[in-house]
């Protein structure tokens, strides 16, 4: 249904996107997550026809974002981060307005599709009030109602519940969720419980560049596992002791009521299970300490698997304290300059 091919953007000396390809499967519900300046925006304008690519091709149901743009956008509902609302109108008038912009002359139709759009969004009681006078989650879902005219194949979220309160949140998550199936989504967002709680699949992006693109448990799967391990032990040399052992990335305690220190220990993704135990249960007896409990493993947090692919990928770009990749964020003027011409501020 979406089909990235390689797609580069620069703007003048900056490259925000770096030959990204990627697909995204009619019906799915997909997160986009990078670090801000990644190119989560610059790429969201470009499937949306809204900026070119400076080489590559993005396809949306078939149809090239460039070649045939009005194609495209009649198969889309963008939902900027910012959304285009104007407040001095009234609900039903903006998304009536809306619609014929769309291209829904006949009156009976655009009353019908404003009618559908704003049962969707469950906005309905609200038909008669000034945009200004709502809520921002409101203003959130008349955004989203905005996006829905039309019945599009594919909905492009730009960080869809920033600004909201868990409340808000919470409903705008559901009523995304819902959308999915008949619906192909993708959704940016800095929230990664959201993104897990809402999305079948992820794509990671830094630099530019895709880091990753699978599955919440795939991706945490191909990070390695976590295990927790309760231990009677001075706290900074067992954790310490831990991480010595073959096949360990980083170890967090915190201490037990019953004086026992619990320890989450998250292992590399090659790391030889059996051998790992036997390591640790060698270790503590040779210490002299008392294994209280070991819990079986567990899939890395969606959280600690996008810190990782990140941290990863900013060492292999020589982000570690090298010389800056190709790449790198503009500064001071420069940065100032590429935006303000349509570059990439997420």
């Amino acid at each position: 249904m979406i089909v990235a091919e390689n797609i580069s953007k620069k703007y003048g000396a900056f490259q925000a996107l770096d030959a990204l390809s990627f697909e995204v499967e009619k019906g799915e519900i997909c997160g986009f997550l990078g670090p801000n300046g990644a190119g989560k925006t610059t790429m969201m304008r470009i499937l949306t026809g809204y900026m070119p690519p400076s080489e590559g091709k993005a396809r949306v149901a078939g149809f090239d974002s460039m070649e045939n743009p009005m194609e495209v956008k009649k198969r889309i509902g963008y939902l900027p981060e910012t959304t285009p609302l104007y407040p001095d109108m009234r609900v039903a008038e903006y998304l009536d307005f809306v619609a014929e912009l769309k291209g829904f002359t006949s009156r009976d139709e655009r009353i019908r599709r404003v009618a559908d759009a704003m049962e969707g969004t469950m906005i309905t009681s609200r038909q008669r009030s000034l945009i200004k006078t709502l809520s921002k989650g409101y203003r959130q879902r008349v955004g989203l109602a905005q996006a829905l005219i039309g019945d599009p194949e594919v909905l492009v979220l730009d960080e869809p519940t920033i600004g909201l309160d868990p409340k808000q949140i919470v409903e705008i998550r559901s009523l995304i969720r819902n959308l999915g199936g008949k619906r192909t989504v993708i959704l940016s967002s800095h929230i990664l419980p959201e993104v897990q709680m809402i999305c079948s699949r992820v794509l990671i992006i830094n630099n530019g560049r895709l880091v990753a693109s699978d599955t919440i448990s795939g991706l945490s799967a191909a990070v390695g596992r976590k295990v927790s391990a309760r231990i009677k032990a001075p706290p900074l040399q067992a954790k310490d002791d831990l991480l010595r052992i073959n096949g360990v990335a980083r170890v967090e305690a915190r201490e037990e009521p019953d004086g026992a220190l619990l320890f989450d220990i998250f292992l590399e993704q090659d790391c030889d299970m059996a051998q790992w135990r036997g390591e640790l249960v060698r270790m503590i007896g040779d210490k002299g300490w008392d294994l209280v409990d070991l819990l079986s493993s567990a899939v890395v947090p969606l959280e600690e698997t996008y810190i990782r692919l990140i941290s990863s990928d900013l060492v292999k770009t020589g982000e570690d304290g090298g010389e800056a990749p190709t790449g790198e964020r503009p500064t001071d003027g420069q940065e100032s300059h590429d935006i303000a011409d349509g570059g990439d501020s997420d």
